[in-house]
């Protein structure tokens, strides 16, 4: 213990170094200084040249001059590789876009759309407009719609002549047609199984000309809307318009009644759509 004590004395014991001309044999120049000091300044000393050396790098382009770092023009020609990968994937993307739109105009002019097949003979993106030959089930479809079900063209044509080229409007509710309007049943409108207290918005715009309360369909809200349209509106439990008020397209008009007011065969929500004094299939104008 006593050497290891005597040995750290040793190392903050300041000793005299100097150094002396041996031809003139004399002193030029001296310091006192500890070998912990010496240690301590050699150390501060490495950590400033290492701290000089990380600032020169990286603010200045030394690396360029060393083999295995990439200079400056390489990374600049890399760059621009990426930036023209970029953009040919978005040229590409571009071409996919504007072939599927140019189909899906030929499909609403009713001729045969195109497919579109990339050529590899340059880095250039062409495009091989080959006619797609109709399939089987393309052929089916065109029956359905040239027919006369539901989804046909003629009866598009004709809600779009009867609404004045308004050919959709809002669904009122969310929920299940339970019942389809009917005119041998003497049910002109569509009956909605939807959850009670949902709301309940108008079609489109306009203004309510008339609300009664109190009836065996529950409240009775209607409104008058353009191109001699009115829609009415049963079995709301509560109303949030008034007579005479200006209403929007999908604002709520009430919320849907309670279980009570009705049952399956007389739905929560019936919804009628008249036209120039005369019922009208609400499915042919609204898509439910």
């Amino acid at each position: 213990m006593k050497k290891l004590l005597k040995s750290i004395k040793r190392l903050f014991r300041k000793k005299r170094f100097s150094m002396s001309d041996p031809i003139l044999l004399q002193e030029d120049w001296s310091v006192h200084i500890s070998p912990a000091g010496l240690l301590a300044s050699l150390v501060a000393f490495c950590l400033f040249l290492f701290l000089l050396a990380m600032l020169f790098v990286a603010y200045t382009p030394v690396l360029d001059i060393f083999p295995g770092y990439r200079t400056s023009a390489e990374r600049t020609h890399n760059e621009l590789v990426e930036s023209v990968m970029r953009i040919d994937s978005m040229e590409r993307r571009m071409n996919e876009m504007l072939t599927y739109n140019e189909n899906i105009a030929m499909i609403m002019e009713g001729r045969t759309p195109v497919v579109r097949t990339p050529l590899s003979d340059d880095d250039t993106v062409k495009v091989d407009k080959t006619l797609i030959p109709p399939s089987e089930f393309d052929s089916l479809l065109r029956l359905q719609m040239e027919g006369d079900g539901d989804y046909s063209l003629a009866r598009t044509l004709q809600s779009r002549e009867q609404g004045g080229g308004r050919l959709i409007f809002a669904s009122p509710v969310e929920g299940i047609i339970t019942r389809h309007f009917s005119r041998d049943d003497n049910y002109l409108g569509v009956g909605i199984q939807s959850s009670p207290n949902a709301p309940v918005t108008s079609i489109d715009d306009g203004t309510i000309v008339d609300v009664v309360t109190g009836g065996e369909s529950g409240t009775v809200v209607t409104v008058q809307h353009f191109n001699g349209f009115v829609s009415i509106y049963r079995n709301l439990a509560q109303v949030l318009v008034a007579k005479g008020q200006s209403v929007k397209s999908r604002q709520v008009l009430g919320y849907n009644a309670m279980p009570e007011v009705g049952d399956k065969t007389n739905p929560l929500f019936e919804l009628e759509i008249w036209n120039e004094g005369k019922a009208v299939d609400p499915e042919i104008y609204i898509v439910f």
